[in-house]
């Protein structure tokens, strides 16, 4: 005895994407302010820690290149756009070929009222 009963379809945990929106601009703009704020908080703490470290001179020497270097990298960095997110998206697939409804076979029949 046949039955009409499909098995139930496993239930997917992500919507399907159709789209590959980017992040909105102030998005992107949020994470480049908070990227170039850290970069110039280390700079700071950087150039505080040359001037403590005044008298062990190869010690300031790293302190002191790195607090002028960094504004720089900071800018450099907060002009850049980020890397395209490669991602593992649930993307639509075609159904397979025993879950279509139509026969291949024979092509569709068109009814006239």
């Amino acid at each position: 005895m046949a039955s009409s009963q499909q098995p139930a379809r496993p239930h997917r945990q992500q919507p399907v994407l159709i789209t590959e929106a980017q992040p909105s601009r102030a998005e992107l703009h949020a994470a480049r302010k908070k990227r170039y704020v850290l970069t110039m908080t280390v700079r700071a703490v950087s150039l505080v820690l040359a001037a403590v470290f005044y008298q062990t001179l190869w010690l300031a020497l790293i302190f002191a290149a790195l607090g002028t270097v960094l504004p720089w990298i900071a800018v450099m960095m907060a002009n850049d756009e980020p890397p395209k997110k490669k991602l593992d998206v649930n993307r639509y697939s075609a159904p397979r070929p025993d879950r279509i409804l139509e026969n291949p076979a024979r092509p569709g029949r068109v009814i006239e009222h």
